[in-house]
């Protein structure tokens, strides 16, 4: 009995391209109660792996979380395997807006504790008092509504290339960490307002509206079938996207466009774009977005320094990957100092180009290595920002800062900001040196985060 792969990506891929029969990329999910995970994964698996069928499962005892590429031919005999189930029949399988016959190279069936990481106790409420499901010409009506918030319940990278208009869109990295975030910042608005909220294909959104439902929201709505669906029904019925731009989607493709809107920017260069790529360095593999210009340059590397490991033997490639705090830093999602237009947390409505446009360059390609290779030295770190006055404090931990001075202040969600210091106060004291330990403020023209760092540019 088979229950692994025979084939590797490349070996499946040229069967495919061989084979020339149209394939499908699709998903869906369902929230039951699974006594065997184990029993109910490997029987799938084998049940699938007769249809040709390819993809990313993960089964636990609350249920399936399926992303799949399946043979058009054998896709009714695929929707028979699930439909032997009592709680999937009739179940809506979410076909991509953008199909790609190489969109998955393997199939995988996992058992997890969850179908979704979600750092919920399950049994501290009801999973299965959700929110109203919204199909697309509903959401477009609740969304004019001005009693209506909007939010966004997937992560930075992926609302970052494309959202709803006038979406929250939170600062992080997993769904478990937008849950108290949202919780908390809406928690004045749980009695009067619509809490109306999207995802990729709906999942997340099953549980969140059963959790802030819980929470004490009266008005709690979903997009039914998320953004996959959404795009296939205004598409259907010829309604306005209220979306703009690129569905992030986690298989090969990592995006299919909703709308030609290019809302995001490459982050080497800030030129209009919004494909992202993982880093050619596989100790690092960073997702990031990176324009055509930026990966010939660059060697599809989101830095100078993963631009040498790359060309090292591979044995000495392997040494630097070892131990656990390096192999930490393996498949981090869109955030490094080394980015300098990333954008994450309030993200703008505003188009910067349309897709199949001529895009204006904003930074020459032979300057993109000069701009990354700057060299600076560390001062120190923010503490602190006075929103109203527009002030940002930092403290000095080592080498001195002078007037006349250039720095650069540095995080993930400020991005790379450089500028001259003309004033600045120290203790207190407008004054032209600091020291180590002193306290420094200085008129930003941006918003600084405690993540920052600030440093000194080096002639």
């Amino acid at each position: 009995m088979q229950l692994y792969n025979t084939l590797s990506a490349e070996e499946r891929a040229a069967l495919i391209d061989e084979a020339g029969k149209q394939r499908l990329t699709l998903s869906f999910y369902a929230y039951a109660k699974i006594e065997d995970p184990k029993k109910f994964r490997d029987d799938l698996f084998i049940a699938w792996n007769e249809l040709d069928a390819l993809g990313r499962t993960y089964v636990a005892k609350e249920g399936i979380n399926a992303q799949m590429s399946v043979p058009a031919e054998n896709l009714e005999a695929f929707r028979e395997t699930l439909e032997k189930y009592d709680f999937m029949k009739d179940i809506r399988l979410n076909v991509a807006v953008e199909q790609d016959d190489h969109s998955f190279l393997k199939l995988t069936v996992k058992v997890r504790d969850k179908i979704v990481a979600d750092g919920l106790d399950d049994d501290t409420f009801d999973v299965t008092d959700i929110g109203v499901h919204l199909k697309a010409k509903e959401f477009n009506q609740i969304l004019e509504d001005p009693n209506t918030i909007v939010v966004d319940f997937r992560n930075h990278y992926e609302s970052e290339i494309g959202h709803f208009k006038g979406a929250i869109t939170p600062d992080v990295e997993t769904f478990r960490e937008s849950l108290p975030i949202i919780n908390e910042q809406l928690k004045d608005y749980k009695e009067d307002k619509n809490l109306v909220m999207y995802c990729t294909g709906g999942i997340r959104c099953e549980k969140a509206s059963a959790y802030f439902k819980h929470q004490g929201f009266k008005n709690v709505f979903q997009l039914e079938g998320g953004i996959i669906n959404y795009a296939k029904q205004i598409k259907e019925e010829n309604l306005e996207s209220k979306f703009i731009g690129k569905n992030f989607v986690f298989d090969h493709r990592l995006g299919e466009r909703i709308t030609d809107d290019i809302i995001s920017q490459c982050h080497q260069c800030g030129k209009p774009c919004d494909n992202h790529t993982n880093c050619e360095n596989e100790g690092c593999h960073l997702l990031f977005i990176q324009c055509d210009e930026c990966k010939a340059i660059m060697e599809n590397c989101c830095s100078t320094e993963c631009q040498e490991i790359i060309h090292m033997p591979l044995v000495e490639q392997v040494k630097l990957r070892r131990g656990v705090k390096n192999g930490n830093m393996i498949f981090r999602k869109g955030k490094s100092e080394k980015l300098k237009f990333k954008h994450s947390g309030e993200l703008s409505d505003m188009p910067l180009a349309k897709a199949g446009n001529d895009i204006p360059e904003t930074v020459k390609p032979k300057d993109i290595r000069q701009k990354i290779k700057i060299k600076k030295t560390l001062l120190g770190k923010a503490e602190h920002y006075f929103v109203k006055a527009g002030i940002g404090q930092f403290l000095i931990e080592k080498d001195e800062l002078k007037i006349n001075d250039k720095i650069i202040i540095s995080g993930p969600s400020t991005g790379n900001q450089e500028l001259q210091i003309s004033q600045m106060f120290v203790n207190g004291t407008e004054a032209a040196v600091a020291k180590p330990g002193d306290k420094v403020t200085l008129a930003l023209p941006f918003r600084i985060r405690l993540s920052d760092k600030l440093y000194k540019v080096l002639d």
